[in-house]
C-alpha cells in the first residue's frame, strides 16, 4: 500500500502545491509592489539615526585625534557628498 501512496502523495505536491505556493506569493507580491508610509517613515529614521551615528564617530576621532598625535583615523575628511537631495521628504 505504500508503495502506492507515496508516489501519488510526491505527484500531488508536485503538481498541486508547489504551483498553489508559487501562485500565492506572486499574488502577494503584485499586492504590495510598493512600501508602505509606516515603511517608508520606518527608513526615514534609520536614514537620520545612521547620519546621527556617523556625526558622531568623526566627532571621536576628531577628539582621539587630538589628544594622540600617531592616532590616524579611517577617513580624515568628510565623505563626499551624495549626488541625491537627502534632505527632501516625502
Amino acid at each position: 500500500m505504500e508503495e502506492v501512496f507515496l508516489p501519488i502523495v510526491i505527484v500531488g505536491m508536485l503538481f498541486i502545491g508547489l504551483p498553489w505556493v508559487i501562485m500565492h506569493y506572486i499574488t502577494k507580491w503584485k499586492q504590495s509592489g510598493t512600501i508602505t508610509n509606516e515603511d517608508e517613515k520606518l527608513l526615514d529614521e534609520l536614514h537620520y539615526t545612521a547620519r546621527q551615528l556617523e556625526e558622531r564617530l568623526l566627532t571621536v576621532e576628531r577628539i582621539i585625534a587630538a589628544d594622540n598625535p600617531d592616532f590616524r583615523p579611517v577617513r580624515d575628511v568628510r565623505p563626499e557628498q551624495s549626488p541625491y537631495d537627502i534632505s527632501r521628504r516625502n
